[in-house]
């Protein structure tokens, strides 16, 4: 179960979400929903409602610099949406 969060997903769009007790995170391509719902309430100490997930691929990327033309590829990501409980909250940044 270790590892199956990468990182929280922290944008305007998700941050209005977080309102409404959803937050996102990065996860690994190979977890499933149960997973990902396990791995959020061992962290956080919440209660899980619901996960949604969503595949994005990567994209390609090509540079002209003087000795040619370099293309590669950004890597495939998974984005996991979860709803808690009410009055569940998940703090990713302290007060400072």
């Amino acid at each position: 179960m270790t590892g199956i969060l990468k990182r929280p997903i922290v944008t305007e769009k998700m941050t209005a979400l977080q309102e409404k007790g959803q937050y996102a995170f990065e996860v690994t391509l190979s977890a499933n929903k149960i997973e990902i719902a396990r791995a959020v309430e061992k962290k956080f100490n919440v209660t899980v409602l619901d996960v949604r997930t969503s595949r994005h691929k990567g994209k390609s990327k090509s540079q002209m610099t003087r000795k040619g033309r370099f293309a590669g590829r950004t890597p495939a990501w998974k984005k996991a949406i979860v709803r808690l409980k009410d009055g569940d909250k998940i703090q990713f940044f302290q007060n400072v």
